[in-house]
């Protein structure tokens, strides 16, 4: 009789358990939104970074020459690669077609930011680990179900059933 009452009784467990089930439905239901905000995020700010550098080339061209020292690449194609990797990546990125690849492509844009100058303020560090830490989440765990990789990899699975 008595184990038959603390049977009925719940565990410390199960009522975290059920206090948490709801709010976790809700989180996990964010997940496609937040996936979406985080590449949007980190895409416009890139894209547009590469929109500038591609407005006035001489410019361009002239800080990578002089501020920006991108190791082992000539200036020139460091200025060409950095602002291609800007304007592609980030539009890749935002669709979420090879996301795990344009998060892999720009955290690599990122670190080269950071290291190619000889000064950082810290206002702009703290934006390049913002900017890294959502990246890096991006391709940890893929960039959600609202993306393009998404979808194709639901089409292909209808096709071979």
């Amino acid at each position: 009789m008595k184990a038959q009452a603390m049977n009925a009784t719940p565990t410390l467990l199960e009522r975290c358990e059920q206090l948490t089930a709801q709010p976790l439905r809700w989180l996990n239901a964010l997940q496609p939104v937040a996936a979406l905000g985080a590449r949007w995020h980190v895409g416009q700010v890139f894209f547009m970074s590469g929109l500038t550098k591609l407005r006035d080339w001489d410019t361009t061209l002239a800080l990578f020459q002089d501020e920006y020292h991108v190791p082992l690449l000539s200036p020139d194609v460091a200025a060409v690669m950095g602002t291609a990797g800007e304007l592609v990546l980030p539009v890749l990125l935002v669709l979420g077609l090879g996301g795990r690849f344009a998060a892999l492509g720009l955290s690599v844009v990122n670190v080269m930011a950071v290291l190619s100058l000889s000064e950082i303020a810290p206002a702009a560090l703290s934006q390049h680990h913002l900017w890294g830490a959502l990246l890096i989440g991006i391709a940890v765990f893929g960039p959600g179900a609202w993306s393009l990789d998404n979808a194709l990899v639901r089409w292909l699975r209808s096709k071979k059933a």
